[in-house]
């Protein structure tokens, strides 16, 4: 039998700090990285949930260029994705998800998106 991964929310966060060049191209399933170890991580990254009460912003993987970054839970509750240019972290983009599951963010091709799936395609395609 195959064990289960860890939800998210209840992996362990990485006890080392991690450079830019040191990310994961692909989640983490055994482990979380949260913004408070990423050496180069902006102040307004580590603030990503502090408007709706989430103080834990994990890396959750790369799109391209971009570095993705979640404040709050996958599902079930308000959440928001902060994309990161990898070569310049004050070249950013945000996803609100809310509990209900509508969502709305502004990707690289300068297009409101609500669909979260869209949001990251224009990730994938800046």
């Amino acid at each position: 039998m195959r064990d289960m991964p860890v939800p998210a929310e209840q992996r362990r966060p990485s006890e080392r700090d991690w450079h830019t060049d040191e990310l994961p191209a692909t989640p983490q399933r055994d482990f979380l990285i949260p913004a408070e170890r990423w050496v180069e991580a902006p102040a307004e990254l580590r603030a990503l949930g502090s408007d709706f009460g989430v103080p834990l912003v994990a890396y959750k993987r790369r799109i391209g260029r971009w570095l993705l970054w979640r404040a709050g839970p996958a599902v079930g509750a308000d959440a928001r994705y902060g994309a990161l240019d990898a070569a310049d972290p004050t070249r950013t983009y945000t996803f609100r998800l809310h509990a209900d599951g509508t969502g709305e963010g502004v990707g690289p091709d300068g297009q409101k998106h609500t669909r979260f799936r869209a949001w990251k395609e224009s990730l994938r395609d800046a």
